[in-house]
């Protein structure tokens, strides 16, 4: 197979390629190191069944070029991370919905599958947990821009489903929630690898709101088995999958055990969303996916529990800091 992976240089696309490449698949990546970084890849540059571009995935001509040559799309490349949409909410929303406008016509028109890696963030304010792919969302209010990138994911959602539907393009949605592991950055907000940073210079760890509210995580390693066997799965085409953890864990108690496991002396502190994020941001309060439809197209279950992961982020990031 010879696969084109948009954000291949980011933290999934890293571990993504890496296992591809083992199984002597032959790689294209198209990353414009927004987010991702070529550290994440850089021990990968040497393989000659690997290829990096350094471009958009919103670039027509390049994508148009591109696509005739692969089999098979992961569509991974998309702005991340909840201080990103705070902060730079225009440009978030333009690196959502430009690529993968430009990608899905571009597998159109030369019918190749895709699967387009979406989020937990799509189901929105929802209060029935776990979260079943075909639920209602409950979406929060336009004026809070947070909701801009659960907003934007939906409709790159719509537009992959609009074309299988019209078409019978081969597309595969994967919803993820909280992925997490080695190569993760907490510079866009993510939790746990800002966590262990903390814990491991001694520093204070800031949990926001009052640490109540509750996450699943899941391993990137089993992340990118389901993504393997997903893409893998043709009764899978046209459907959502969530991939993830249905192991609960408030925010609080997440920093208690990364204070544990680094053997720190970390102090555990509270900050408000409006001191983290400015006034008027949006959190809920659970977010739990249901595995059955994962478990009954792909037989997929989580291998690595809270600890393990908790362990691999630590051995990881004792080599950073």
């Amino acid at each position: 197979m010879n696969y084109l992976i948009t954000g291949g240089a980011g933290f999934i696309g890293a571990h993504l390629c890496r296992r591809l490449l083992n199984e002597n698949a032959k790689i294209t990546i198209i990353d414009d190191l927004s987010t991702g970084r070529w550290d994440n890849i850089a021990s990968l540059s040497s393989n000659p069944n690997l290829r990096v571009i350094i471009a958009s995935a919103d670039d027509s001509v390049l994508i148009e070029r591109e696509m005739a040559q692969h089999d098979f799309v992961f569509h991974l490349a998309s702005a991340v991370g909840v201080r990103l949409i705070v902060d730079r909410p225009v440009e978030s929303i333009q690196r959502i919905i430009r690529p993968t406008e430009v990608i899905v016509d571009a597998c159109a028109r030369y019918r190749k599958p895709i699967l387009l890696t979406s989020t937990s963030e799509v189901y929105g304010r929802s209060e029935k947990v776990p979260f079943c792919e075909d639920a209602d969302v409950v979406m929060g209010p336009s004026c809070k821009r947070r909701w801009a990138y659960a907003t934007a994911k939906a409709l790159d959602e719509f537009y992959l489903l609009a074309h299988h539907y019209q078409s019978s393009l081969p597309i595969y949605i994967v919803r993820l929630f909280n992925t997490v592991g080695p190569y993760q950055t907490g510079q866009y907000g993510m939790v746990l690898p800002r966590f262990v940073e903390a814990a491991l210079k001694n520093a204070p760890i800031f949990v926001y709101g009052d640490g109540k509210q509750k996450r699943c995580f899941c391993s990137v390693y089993d992340v990118v088995e389901g993504l393997i066997r997903i893409s893998q799965t043709a009764r899978a085409s046209g459907t959502v999958i969530n991939l993830g953890s249905n192991e609960e864990v408030s925010i609080e108690n997440l920093a208690q055990r990364v204070v544990k496991l680094c053997q720190s002396r970390s102090t555990i502190q509270y900050l408000s969303y409006d001191e983290a994020y400015g006034p008027g941001f949006d959190d809920m309060q659970r977010r739990v996916p249901s595995l059955k439809r994962a478990e009954e197209l792909i037989q997929w279950n989580p291998q690595f529990n809270l600890d393990d992961i908790i362990c691999q982020v630590i051995e990881y990031k004792k080599h950073k800091i």
